[in-house]
Order: C-alpha cells, then sequence, then structure tokens
C-alpha cells in the first residue's frame, strides 16, 4: 500500500482504503439511496431494504440464503451493488469446490514397493485436471469455465513413510449449462481417476459467522444471469439515461457475488450496479472515485421509480 490502508483518505476524488471497492463503497451508496428515497417519498406499495451482509468472501449468497429462507424476504429485484464501474451488469459465472481423494497402502520408505503410493496416483489425476482445463469451450455471454488445483496433502505415518492419501482442492468456475453434476462427471470420466479409484466429494461449508451462528450449505454457487430484454435489465438502462442522460453500458463480472444465491438458486431477478472497479477488490491501494458513490444514489433513486412503473 502507498497509504494507510485504513485511513480513508481522500486525493484528487478518488476515496482510497480498504474495502472502498469491495464492497463498502456500495453499501455507503445503497443506504444513501434509502435516505434520498425516504425524503422524497415512494409510492406506498414499494419497500426498499439496503442490505450489508457477512461471509460472502467466505460463501457467496450464504446470508441472502438466510435472509429468503429463515426470514421470508422475498424482493420483486435485487441490485447487487458490488463494484461494475457504473456499468450495468446482468450475471457471472457460478463457482463450486471439490476433493478428489487417492487411497494406497503405507510402508517404510526404505522398500517402497512393499506399498501403494497415493500421490503417484495422484500425479496422473493432475496431469488430466491441467488437460481439462485446456478443452473447456468458451460459452457466450459468460466465458469459459475454469478448473484448477489450489491446494494438495498428502498422509502417511511419517515422513519416511510411503504416502497412504492424497487430496487435492479443485476450484472450478461454471459457464453457461456447467452444472455441480456436470462437473463432478467430467472428474469421474477422467482416465485417471477411474484408473486411481479416486474419490471426487463436493465440499460443505459451515463455518459460524461473527455471531456463533452457523448456517450450512454446499459449496456449489450456480451460474446466473438476467436476459438483456427482461425487465429488471430494461428498468436500469432507462434509470441510467434518466439520470445521466446517456447510453449505459452492459456486461458481467468475472468475479462472483451474493447473485449466486438470489438468481442462481432462487431465480430472483437480479442486476448488478456499483461504484468502483473490479480489479481494485482484493489489491492494494484499493480506490473508488467520490463520484462514483454520488452517481450510484442517483441511479439507486431512478431504479425504484423505473421498476415500479415497469
Amino acid at each position: 500500500w502507498d497509504r494507510d490502508p485504513y485511513s480513508a483518505e481522500i486525493e484528487d476524488g478518488i476515496l482510497y482504503g480498504r474495502g472502498t471497492s469491495d464492497m463498502k463503497g456500495g453499501v455507503a451508496s445503497s443506504v444513501y439511496a434509502g435516505a434520498l428515497l425516504k425524503k422524497r417519498g415512494i409510492p406506498d406499495d414499494v419497500t426498499f431494504y439496503a442490505t450489508g451482509t457477512v461471509q460472502e468472501e467466505d460463501c457467496d449468497g450464504l446470508c441472502w440464503q438466510y435472509i429468503i429462507n429463515e426470514d421470508g424476504i422475498r424482493p420483486d429485484l435485487v441490485v447487487i451493488t458490488e463494484p461494475t464501474s457504473l456499468r450495468i451488469y446482468r450475471g457471472h459465472r457460478g463457482r463450486m469446490e471439490m476433493e478428489v481423494h487417492t487411497s494406497g497402502v503405507s510402508c517404510h520408505g526404505s522398500a517402497p514397493e512393499r506399498g501403494d503410493n497415493a500421490v503417484y496416483k495422484m500425479a496422473g489425476i493432475i496431469a488430466d485436471i491441467e488437460k481439462l482445463n485446456e478443452r473447456l469451450e468458451p460459452r457466450d455471454p459468460l466465458g469459459k469455465g475454469t478448473v484448477t488445483i489450489s491446494e494438495i496433502r498428502s498422509t502417511s505415518p511419517s515422513l519416511c513413510a510411503v504416502a497412504d492419501g492424497c487430496t487435492i482442492h479443485l476450484d472450478r468456475r461454471l459457464t453457461i449449462d456447467e452444472t455441480e453434476e456436470t462437473s463432478v462427471a467430467e472428474i469421474l470420466a477422467l482416465p485417471s481417476v477411474r484408473a486411481a479409484d479416486a474419490t471426487v466429494t463436493v465440499l460443505d461449508y459451515a463455518v459460524p459467522s461473527y455471531t456463533g451462528l452457523t448456517y450450512p450449505t454446499r459449496k456449489y454457487y450456480p451460474t446466473w444471469e438476467t436476459a438483456e430484454g427482461d425487465v429488471p435489465v430494461q428498468a436500469a438502462v432507462a434509470a441510467y439515461k434518466e439520470a445521466f442522460d446517456k447510453e449505459p453500458e452492459v456486461g458481467h463480472w468475472t468475479f462472483s457475488t451474493n447473485g449466486v444465491a438470489t438468481a442462481g438458486m432462487h431465480g430472483i431477478p437480479t442486476i448488478g450496479f456499483g461504484p468502483g472497479h473490479e480489479r481494485f477488490a482484493h489489491a492494494p491501494n484499493e480506490q473508488t472515485e467520490v463520484e462514483h458513490l454520488v452517481s450510484c444514489v442517483a441511479f439507486y433513486s431512478a431504479l425504484v421509480d423505473q421498476f415500479a412503473e415497469g
């Protein structure tokens, strides 16, 4: 960092600090939009919620699962305020986390031929997964799904023994028409996985929040996309024109958001519009333009009107 990441320093119209793009900026703009709407008034049949939810970094959409399933709140439209560079975003790839495990037989390291090394079994699987990633085809409009190995670990009685177990962790990014079932099936179909009699497991998330509450879920976060011709996107386009008197850019995120729950799991119409830039998320010198924060307040306010009319 070139400055204190917790200073919220403003220089030349740029606000610097941890979370300014991802995503305290979006929270601030939505709260101020609520204040503006309350001041100027909204139709009696319209309710505006500004939500700040936890654990999204660990488990995308977990809190929205709770809001929908436990609190019983199911909005007619969700606006994700993650950074979009003031573009209207209408979806992104999904993701899931899997483990592949091979089993072997341990023995003394001085005579490895007496055992069955689980790491050697995994070697072929690693090579096949790298090739699988290269074979995955791009699909419009979200592009290519990916698979990568993010961790490898093994077990043995000691460092002087043959490994009797080996596990790899897979980060699978999912594009259009790729699901939990298809992704597990393609790993199970790899020749090396079959030859090693390896197991493939989709992981679960069960980490307590800061309150101590644990709300378990599978680490499967579905792909979602709102069609460009659907009412939410058209209302967003109209709101943008009303607020800024020009045509908007419409696109998709590269990273994942809570939309995996609202749109991907529950089918709630969802779009994205937020201050700041995706490239600054989780990066040193995170920043957002003050002008973006103000512009988002104007957009959110206009969107309420346009969506209510639609």
